[in-house]
Formats: structure tokens, C-alpha cells, sequence
């Protein structure tokens, strides 16, 4: 693949908060990004060279917005593979939409990982209720039922504890197939963002440690509080997934750390992520512009940072209320995502604290540097995961309504 000259267009499909400062990073690399999107004002339209207003299946729509970009990229997988593929027949279209339908069903996921080596926990495909009835059987209470597709932020799962609960869960969500997940014995959950380019060049930034709050990522650490051993095996799994899949981009690994030192994984997603919001600041080259790298055909550098960080997501009016003291508050640099109306359950923007390389403090020192933003941070429970030691979070598609 020839590296894009300075000026090409970066498509991004998609207008939330990823396509916004993945556009800001195409910009300081000399490249103009043109959105596709639903909303005439989202976060990424407010920053781009050029919008293109339409249903991401809308041919036409499609059809226009291929005509006048060198590239596509995607910025969360809640959109329509059909449509990439038609775009892909008319220009370059990387992370590719084989890699988008993998990542958009869970089966398909879980089949693929555990088809490649990776390590998973137990599942199962559920198309009946026999099927759930021989998964309980099999996986023992409690464990964890899902929906295969569009599930994200903690949405379309539910818990079973007992037989009883079965059928309600069984008819509640959908749609079906689902899939059944063994409990994990749950130690924390580390992501690692890996990227890979078309020459075959892969870099892996450092594990980064999850907490979540309401199913919702709240906090990200970095790096990760685990032995070194497993941080390196954390990069190494991210980097086969990468290769396996013939990724070009960046792309998430979430994993369970288990009380034995062992990690799962738990998903994946083929783009910018929550949880690599970190790199902004504390890394020479952030994963939006390592995205932006891959897919434009540039090199890759190293995936280093030269400071460790802890990033604090700012979720819906309770914590943009705080927006006037976060701004007067040294030492907390702040990204806005130019959502106009703060929901509850919504991004709205993150907060990202410096520490010295090798100095992240401990769970008072992070306290004290979040400022207003401060909140007990559990290191088990339903802050750190889940109170039965299986966290249920995940940020698939990573747009909050």
C-alpha cells in the first residue's frame, strides 16, 4: 500500500466521538477527514473538512461520500456491513468488513478467537431454550447471558442466578441467537490497543487497567497494576489477534485477569477505543494517530509513553455539572466531545491525569489528583467490575445514546 500524500481525504463513518478526534489527528498529520454520518452537528462533524449527510446502508449516500475520499475508516461497529462492502468496491476500506462482521456478532467472535488459539471463557450458542437449559447445565450458576449484536455499555445481557430465571431472561432479550458466558473469577479487566499497517508492522501500547461503574467505563490506568509477565503476554495476545485477523488500524482487546494470573479475552473492537483515551496525552503518538497512520499506509513508531496516566470518563449532566471546576482544577486536561444535551448514561467527554513514568500512585493518590472529580475506587465490586467478580461492561459500538 502507497502512503497517502498530504491533503488525501480520510473517510470516517460514523460521527461520534472517535471520528471527532480521529479527524483531529488526520489534521496534524496533513490530511483532511470527511465524515459520514446521521447527525448534521454530532462531535466529528463539528471538526471536519467535509460531511456527508446519510443512513450508513443509504447507497447513494455511500455512492457520494466514496466519490470524494482516498480511504474509509470506521469509528464504532454499529453500522452497516453491507454498506462497507459496497464501499469497499469503490475505494480502499481498512479495518475491512470482514474484520467489522467478526467483531459485530459475538459468536462469530468467540469462534474466531478460539479458532486462532486465543484463550476464552466458556460459551455457548443459544437458539432455544433447550439450548440455555443444556448451557446452565454446562456452565453451572451463576453465569452471564448476552445478545450477539448491538450490545454495548453494559446493554442486552442480563445474569442468571437460578433455573427461574431462565425463561424471563431468555425472553427479554433480544435479538436471538444469544450466547451463555461462564463466570470468570474475576481479578480485574485490562484492554490493550494494538495496530497494524499494511506493510505488516504491528505496535501494541501498554495494558491498561478497567473500572467501570453502571456497566459504563469510568477509569482507565496506565499502565495496568499487574505483574510485568502478564503485561507483556497482554501485548503479545493483542498482537495475534492483530495479525490473525489481517487487521490494518488500531483495534481494543478487552481481557480478564483471573485470580490465578491467567487472562481471557473478552472482546475485541477494530477501532479507537474508550480505554486507549489515555494515549492522548501521556504518549508521543496517541492511538488516533497510530489509526490514522495504519490506515493511510504511513509507518508505525513505537507505542511508548513517557508519562503514566489515569483517565476518568465524564458521564452524562452529574459530571459535566462539575465542567466549571474541572477547567479551574490544575493537572486535569480535559477533552470535551461537543455533545450539545448531557443525558444520563452519555459521554460527554474524558479527563486525562499525568503522573511521572513509573509513578502512578496508589488508589488515595489517584483520589486526590482527580480534584473534583474524586470517587471511591473499590478494587472489587461493583466499581471494579461486578459484584459477583465478572465484569459485564464492554463498549461495543462505544457511542452512548
Amino acid at each position: 500500500m502507497k502512503p497517502l500524500s498530504p491533503n488525501a481525504v480520510l473517510g470516517i463513518v460514523g460521527g461520534g466521538q472517535l471520528g471527532r478526534m480521529s479527524a483531529i489527528a488526520a489534521a496534524r498529520l496533513g490530511f483532511r477527514a470527511h465524515i459520514l454520518t446521521t447527525e448534521a452537528d454530532g462531535p466529528a462533524a463539528q471538526v471536519a473538512h467535509a460531511v456527508t449527510i446519510g443512513a450508513y446502508d443509504d447507497h447513494d449516500a455511500l455512492r457520494r461520500f466514496a466519490t470524494a475520499v482516498d480511504v474509509v475508516t470506521f469509528e464504532f461497529e454499529n453500522i452497516s456491513a453491507d454498506g462497507l462492502d459496497l464501499l469497499s468496491s469503490l475505494c480502499p476500506v481498512h479495518p475491512s468488513g470482514r474484520i467489522l462482521r467478526i467483531s459485530q456478532d459475538r459468536i462469530a467472535e468467540k469462534t474466531f478467537l478460539r479458532d486462532a488459539g486465543i484463550p476464552l471463557a466458556p460459551f455457548h450458542l443459544i437458539e432455544t431454550g433447550s439450548d440455555l437449559a443444556v448451557a446452565a447445565e454446562t456452565l453451572g450458576y451463576p453465569f452471564i447471558l448476552k445478545t450477539t449484536r448491538l450490545g454495548y455499555d453494559g446493554k442486552g445481557q442480563a445474569r442468571i442466578h437460578t433455573p427461574e430465571d431462565l425463561a424471563p431472561a431468555f425472553a427479554r432479550l433480544s435479538p436471538h441467537p444469544l450466547v451463555a458466558e461462564g463466570m470468570v473469577d474475576f481479578a480485574c479487566e485490562v484492554s490493550v490497543m494494538v495496530a497494524r499497517n499494511a506493510m505488516g508492522e504491528v505496535v501494541a501500547f501498554d495494558a491498561t487497567e478497567n473500572r467501570h461503574r453502571n456497566g459504563i467505563l469510568d477509569l482507565s490506568l496506565a499502565p495496568a497494576r499487574i505483574p510485568a509477565g502478564l503485561a507483556t503476554r497482554a501485548r503479545e495476545l493483542a498482537t495475534d489477534i492483530a495479525r490473525a485477523l489481517d487487521l490494518i488500524g488500531i483495534m481494543g482487546v478487552e481481557m480478564f485477569v483471573d485470580r490465578h494470573g491467567g487472562l481471557l479475552v473478552n472482546e475485541i473492537a477494530p477501532r479507537p477505543h474508550n480505554s486507549g483515551h489515555w494515549t492522548m496525552d501521556a504518549c508521543p503518538v496517541d492511538q488516533f494517530e497510530m489509526h490514522v497512520r495504519a490506515v493511510t499506509g504511513l509507518p508505525l513508531p513505537p507505542a511508548t509513553r513517557h508519562n503514566d496516566a489515569v483517565m476518568k470518563n465524564l458521564i452524562g449532566p452529574d459530571d459535566m455539572a462539575l465542567w466549571p471546576r474541572i477547567m479551574a482544577t490544575p493537572g486535569l486536561l480535559a477533552h470535551h466531545y461537543g455533545k450539545a444535551q448531557a443525558r444520563p448514561g452519555r459521554k460527554m467527554g474524558h479527563v486525562n491525569v499525568l503522573f511521572p513514568h513509573g509513578g502512578l500512585p496508589g488508589e488515595f493518590g489517584v483520589e486526590d489528583a482527580l480534584g473534583p472529580l474524586a470517587s471511591p475506587m473499590e478494587v472489587n465490586g461493583e466499581i471494579n467490575g461486578d459484584a459477583d467478580g465478572h465484569d459485564v461492561g464492554g463498549d461495543q459500538g462505544e457511542h452512548s445514546p
